[in-house]
């Protein structure tokens, strides 16, 4: 048996394995399923339905986007903000990069 051989073998069982771990485990007489979605989790869910607001924005919404989602009032999040741009510009380079990869409403 060549090596070629024997890492074909290899992939095969590794393969093997993982299509095992994927599959739940079957309860006595029944056959081994498919999980079904993933549970809804709050913060996943919050986060993807985060959008930067129209109505509360003096830039680009972020905050009043902020305000929605959490239910801080948004002038706390430009406070923290703020607060950021002044020790080192994080709080600007946050403001930009959320600016750029949060949706609008």
């Amino acid at each position: 048996m060549g090596l070629a051989d024997e890492l074909a073998r290899l992939d095969e069982t590794a393969l093997a394995r993982r299509a095992q771990r994927r599959r739940v485990p079957a309860r006595q007489g029944q056959a081994a399923r498919w999980p079904a979605s993933p549970p809804d989790i709050p913060a996943v869910d919050a986060i993807n339905r985060w959008r930067r607001s129209r109505s509360d924005r003096w830039i680009g919404g972020v905050c009043g986007g902020l305000a929605v989602i959490t239910g801080v009032e948004s002038w706390i999040w430009r406070l923290i903000l703020f607060a950021l741009a002044l020790f080192g510009g994080t709080g600007v380079l946050l403001y930009i990069l959320l600016w750029i990869f949060v949706p609008n409403e």
